[in-house]
């Protein structure tokens, strides 16, 4: 299929689809349609359909998508079949933990090194090597790397930011609480802990008040 331009907010959606697709065991329907899609997500049924037909064009009326297939299409969208390598800033407690965490294979996202104003260690327990700070120009002039990642703390948040720019990132996932100036072509996906628990509080007081 070929690739369409598609919206930020659709890529943030498409994960969700295959997140449910995987959970559905092989005594599932091969075939799944946008509606029961929809339904299940809590969804509506137009959004999940434009969404699908910009990423695969396996749906049928009346029948629907072939899960299996589906679930390909969707990870091939997504670049999960190929290989992106990543820089994580801020070893620290969580950074640690994403260095740890051996998942991120299953997404096509390889973490090269991490970098640390003060290197507790020369490499995480998996093996990741960590550098001190002063090394990172001269590693991303040895690699092309186009991803980073940012968990350090919120304070030093942009001046990292700005130092991966000027190194050639085109691609952030920002776990520090705080907004990053950074030019148009660059994107930046932030995950604010502080914000999801937020929701989750709100969404807990209004239960209660029932």
């Amino acid at each position: 299929m070929e690739r369409k331009e598609i919206s930020k907010s659709v890529l943030k959606r498409l994960p969700g689809y295959l997140a449910y697709l995987k959970t559905l065991n092989d005594t599932a329907s091969p075939y799944i349609s946008a509606t029961a899609l929809a339904n299940a997500l809590g969804m509506g049924e137009v959004q999940v359909r434009k969404d699908l037909a910009m990423v695969s064009d396996g749906g049928r009326p009346k029948i629907g998508y072939k899960r299996l297939a589906l679930i390909d299409d969707i990870e091939q969208f997504l670049g999960y079949d190929n290989t992106t390598d990543a820089v994580l800033i801020g070893a620290g407690k969580l950074g640690q933990a994403l260095l740890g965490y051996s998942g991120f294979e299953a997404y096509g996202l390889n973490i090269l090194a991490a970098f640390d104003v003060k290197p507790m260690a020369e490499k995480c327990e998996e093996g990741t090597p960590i550098y001190p700070m002063d090394q990172l120009e001269s590693f991303f002039k040895a690699n092309k790397v186009l991803m980073a990642i940012i968990t350090v703390p919120a304070v030093y948040a942009q001046e990292v930011c700005d130092r991966l720019i000027a190194c050639g990132i085109k691609a952030i996932w920002n776990f520090a609480p705080t907004h990053l100036e950074v030019p148009a072509n660059i994107l930046v996906q932030n995950e604010n802990m502080a914000t999801s628990l937020a929701v989750l509080s709100m969404h807990l007081q209004a239960q209660i008040k029932k």
